[in-house]
């Protein structure tokens, strides 16, 4: 198979029908480039040479998808249910068929790479009333592309709504891409949720199956078939619209049963009657057959006993698939903002994701917006055993610190926490340790050539600062903010300091003050960083911040913060002074109490360590800061909520 691209968007590329394309187009020239994007985890055996993004679609950005520049998008990303849709798939049908859809065309319809889209749709579209019976049917009904339409269910409604949706752009962007719609039949395959692989785990398991409609017709399509048939359509770029795709050949259920009783003699069958009508259709592939030169070959013979391979290999495998663990915020506290915005990332990367509230205090406020809370014992070593294993209980695979005298803690255990399946967001102890320590931060900067303001425990181990015309005193450990001493003359600085437990000071000097943004990736690279102003400042936190678009500030930071050693979120506090000075205060290791604007502004940090977690390069999610400057105003908001049930 030839293919006139080189670079291939699928959605959905880890279903049944995606690894199945993308095992043919691994066997492709390796200039075939490949970007999949699925909720599911990367499969083990998907080719390492091919692009991954984990999570949900709906967030996709143009920008993101930009990059990749694709040449041809195949849609197979769906939800559906195995027969009849239950009530809770209203929302799941909406969100992850009709949302899903029309956003994937959104961010791409305007792409000038764009050359060919291939919308997996669906027989399910067909009037019901032409292939339904109340008897026992005689043989298929062929289905062509022009019979009526009524959909039968949420899923072909979805179907339909997208295939007209594609109808629309086709109008305005026909010149610029070229649209296919196959309606594809009864799927079933390797890994699949159809009843031909339910029934082979069943027997595999020793179980009885039921069979329900034993003399129902349906055009039984393989996957793999599936797959090369979308490849091939892909590839004849002068089809357009609606077509069909199956094999043209029905088969009854009676027969599916039939093969399967050829490979599991001792097959226990029970054939129960149903008030539900008996399914008669096929494909008439009489304009796939005109347009395409290739049919699927694959017959429930040839397939069955693939499937049944496959699912014994499952079987003996140690470990599978899961869907990633929750995240654990310790010390939540008061911290809404930041739950939310850990809510957003995981989402994003998992619908399943909860986010877990952690703290000693029962009472705490952000309890009210997590998912579940957890009142947890204090971060100290000899509870380490007891918080692995509450975290395993919880289903907790991700940790978020957010208080300094914590970090520590996260920080000696990480490899233990590791070991347990559990990824968290903190960096190396010893980076830990300069960032908690300003004597040891400074230190550091004089040694490493980095502009970091002088820090001594006493005013006679100050160097000279030019220009400076007062000292700043502040405690040696934690945020600096607290018990701040500003500007103050050498008698006044002397006595602020005997009310501190152990002062440290720093000449002061005048200058904007400036909070730097960033995440440091796991191969020690800024993968984004954004500085901002500090507007107005309450308690040490910026209450009003400004982003600052400064490509030679943001050029002469890289370098600085990665020396530092961290991993993760930063919050970097400096000076800027009018004659282009830039003095290094302090660097807190981890998400600040306004870094919520730096993710607005590109640095997507929670985002990014989900997305390493589960082991994904981020380069294929790079930075795109903001076009322009940004402002955050931190102000009080008052939420009313359904009061919980009392027990």
């Amino acid at each position: 198979m030839v293919l006139p691209f080189k670079r291939i968007f699928i959605s959905g590329g880890a279903g049944v029908i995606g690894q199945e394309m993308v095992r043919l187009l691994a066997a492709l020239p390796a200039d075939i480039d490949v970007l999949v994007g699925d909720l599911k985890p990367r499969p083990a055996n998907f080719p390492a040479r091919f692009q991954y993004r984990q999570g949900d679609l709906n967030f996709l950005t143009e920008q993101e998808i930009g990059v990749f520049a694709p040449e041809v998008f195949i849609h197979l990303a769906a939800t559906f249910e195995r027969s009849t849709e239950t009530y809770g798939f209203w929302e799941e049908n909406f969100q992850h068929n009709v949302r899903l859809s029309h956003h994937l065309m959104t961010v791409q319809k305007d792409l000038p790479s764009l050359r060919r889209v291939v919308f997996a749709s669906s027989y399910l579209i067909y009037d019901p009333e032409l292939y339904n019976f109340a008897e026992v049917p005689a043989q298929p009904r062929s289905l062509r592309e022009t019979d009526p339409i009524l959909p039968r269910n949420l899923t072909g409604m979805a179907k339909l709504a997208h295939e007209i949706e594609l109808r629309f752009l086709q109008t305005y962007r026909g010149a610029q891409f070229s649209t296919a719609i196959p309606r594809i039949y009864r799927g079933y395959g390797r890994n699949g949720r159809d009843i031909t692989s339910r029934w082979v785990r069943m027997l595999l398991a020793g179980e009885e199956i039921t069979v329900y409609g034993a003399e129902s017709f349906f055009d039984y399509l393989y996957a793999a078939d599936t797959a090369e048939g979308l490849l091939r359509l892909a590839a004849a770029e002068t089809v357009s619209g609606i077509i069909n795709l199956g094999t043209g050949r029905a088969r009854r259920v009676a027969d599916v049963v039939a093969v399967l009783k050829q490979n599991f003699p001792d097959l226990r069958a029970t054939y129960v009657a149903s008030d539900i009508p008996f399914e008669a259709s096929q494909a008439d592939m009489n304009l796939w057959r005109s347009q395409i030169d290739w049919l699927p070959p694959t017959t429930l013979e040839q397939a069955i006993p693939e499937i049944i391979a496959f699912e014994r290999a499952r079987l003996q495998a140690t470990a599978a698939a899961k869907a990633p663990g929750h995240v654990l915020i310790s010390s939540v506290a008061a911290k809404v903002p930041l739950v939310r915005a850990v809510q957003a990332a995981a989402q994003r990367l998992h619908p399943e994701m909860n986010v877990i509230g952690g703290d000693m205090n029962p009472a705490c406020l952000a309890q009210h917006f997590t998912d579940d809370f957890w009142q947890m014992p204090a971060t100290a070593d000899q509870n380490l055993a007891d918080i692995i294993a509450q975290c395993q209980a919880r289903g907790i695979g991700h940790v978020i610190p957010t208080r300094d005298g914590e970090l520590a803690f996260w920080s000696r255990h990480r490899a233990a926490l590791a070991e347990a399946g559990i990824a968290v967001l903190v960096s190396p102890p010893e980076a830990v340790s300069r960032c908690l320590d300003k004597i040891e931060f400074a230190v550091f900067g004089q040694e490493h050539g980095l502009p970091v303001i002088p820090t001594a425990l006493g005013l006679d181990a100050l160097p000279a600062a030019p220009g400076s015309t007062g000292f700043v005193v502040k405690e040696r450990h934690g945020a600096g903010s607290l018990s701040l001493g500003l500007n103050l003359p050498e008698a006044t600085a002397l006595t602020h300091a005997q009310a501190l437990q152990e002062p440290v000071f720093q000449p002061f000097i005048q200058g904007r003050e400036i909070s730097v943004d960033a995440y440091v990736d796991r191969a020690g690279r800024v993968h984004g960083l954004v500085p901002r102003t500090r507007d107005i400042i309450v308690h040490g936190e910026s209450q009003v911040s400004t982003t600052l678009t400064d490509p030679a500030l943001v050029a002469r930071l890289t370098p600085l913060v990665e020396k530092l050693g961290l991993y993760g979120p930063l919050v970097l506090q400096a000076l800027l002074t009018d004659d282009g000075g830039l003095h290094l205060i302090e660097c807190n290791c981890r998400f600040g109490g306004a870094s919520t604007l730096g993710i607005a502004a590109g640095v997507d940090s929670f985002f990014w360590f989900l997305q390493e977690a589960a082991g994904a390069d981020l380069s294929q999610y790079p930075f795109r800061p903001a076009a322009g400057p940004l402002r955050q105003v931190r102000a009080a908001a008052d939420v009313v909520m359904p009061a919980p049930t009392p027990e």
